[in-house]
């Protein structure tokens, strides 16, 4: 399953992609060339580092069961989920191991918090978990003209043992369902590749990324495996600023296994038949050139498209604020 939906976004990738000259590092003196929300797109040269910071916003409210929205209570279940907000600090560090080849770490510090309904009396409570997510290393390297690559493994570092009170638990933290947890429990190998050609203060970018899940966690769960494509272009408004304009698709699969404590009979978020779904995004983003060696950027973006196997609770809002600093 996963290998036709690699061929198909391939496939995909190949007809955005506009034939021409890969541009595998920054030049420093030109405008950005690429959203803050892309990373891993390009190369550094020997001996010099990067450090980024990013904060990150996701909200997502109400629910849909493929294409359509369906409304609380939740015929079948308990409890509804209503909305789940999660801020995330995103902290990566970028060296140039050669002129062909950067290595990355990426560490995740996350807060999630998702508000319920119980279906029975209308009672709404909230759950909250924090910490931090899985450390992600990269190797990323010159393929060919044309072409950055990348591989990598993501180390399973975040909790999958976050627990909560609810109204049904008699005041004892019980087990989360699986959007509340802050890792996945997993070794996780990931691949890449991207694309960037440049025309002046403008830049034309396709990038995408794979996650596979190798095993199962200690909770005897894995997490479906992802695909993204990204497409964007970015428009020089100056030697210094840009605007870009991004579309992003998304494609998971559903959770194999099922961790023993959650009952998919309480809430749809404890059912790991309902986590997969598809999503296509456009985001926004403005990109400044504080100094020579240090980057501001914004993005936000919404959903344009959700088929979502359901009910599950659908996106509704992303917004990245990113700073950036090379020596």
């Amino acid at each position: 399953m996963l290998k036709n939906k690699i061929m198909s976004v391939a496939a995909a990738l190949g007809f955005f992609i506009v034939p021409g000259c890969l541009y595998a590092s920054h030049d420093h003196h030109a405008a950005p060339d690429a959203p803050i929300g892309i990373m891993g797109h390009h190369l550094h040269p020997q001996g010099e580092w990067m450090l980024s910071y990013s904060y990150m916003q996701m909200e997502m409210e109400g629910n849909r069961d493929g294409t359509d929205s369906v409304s609380a209570p939740l015929s079948g279940y308990m409890v509804s989920p209503l909305s789940m907000d999660m801020d995330m600090h995103m902290l990566s560090v970028m060296v140039g191991i050669s002129e062909k080849m950067t290595f990355m770490a990426m560490l995740p510090v996350q807060s999630i918090s998702m508000d319920h309904m119980v279906n029975m009396n209308g009672n709404e409570f909230t759950t909250e978990a924090s910490g931090i997510g899985d450390i992600k290393l990269s190797a990323l390297f010159y393929s060919g003209e044309n072409w950055v690559s990348s591989v990598g493994l993501n180390i399973p570092t975040g909790s999958i043992d976050e627990k909560d009170v609810t109204p049904a638990s008699s005041g004892i933290a019980v087990q989360l369902p699986y959007p509340m947890q802050l890792g996945s429990g997993s070794y996780e190998f990931t691949l890449g590749t991207s694309y960037i050609k440049m025309f002046g203060y403008n830049s034309w970018g396709n990038k995408i990324d794979v996650i596979v899940r190798l095993d199962d966690n200690d909770r005897d769960y894995r997490l479906g495996n992802r695909v993204a494509l990204n497409s964007w272009y970015s428009f020089g408004v100056s030697d210094k600023s840009t605007l870009s304009v991004r579309l992003k698709l998304l494609d998971w699969d559903n959770i194999s296994g099922a961790d023993a404590d959650l009952n998919p009979m309480m809430v749809p978020t404890a059912d790991a038949n309902l986590r997969a779904g598809t999503r296509a995004d456009v985001l926004l983003g403005y990109n400044y050139q504080l100094t020579q060696d240090t980057l501001l950027g914004l993005e936000v973006g919404a959903p344009v498209y959700q088929d979502l196997d359901g009910p599950q609770l659908e996106m509704d809002l992303t917004l990245q604020l990113g700073l950036q600093y090379e020596f």
